[in-house]
């Protein structure tokens, strides 16, 4: 009886660690993604807009692709920085 306990007590855990790992992966493949990236870049521009017609600064439209173009290249040049972070200064 006890060992039929414990093969369900595994089986429930191991189902809990697969549901944990797609849902990681899932996560990690959001983060990771063109469409995130793309998505705030266009959020950032758009809310530059807005910020730049408020404080009346001149070619709002033209002048808010600068701070979505910095995030863009900023989420171009992170994942070479990450790499070297976890191999030179994280290592576990």
């Amino acid at each position: 009886m006890a060992r039929r306990n414990l093969q369900a007590e595994l089986k429930q855990e191991l189902h809990a660690i697969k549901q944990r790992n797609r849902r990681v992966e899932s996560d990690k493949a959001w983060e990771t993604s063109a469409a995130r990236r793309g998505l705030i870049a266009v959020m950032t521009y758009f809310l530059a807009v807005i910020l730049f017609i408020l404080i009346n600064a001149p070619n709002p439209w033209l002048t808010a692709f600068v701070p979505a173009a910095a995030y863009a290249l900023s989420t171009l040049t992170l994942p070479f920085v990450k790499d070297w972070w976890v191999e030179k200064i994280y290592r576990r």
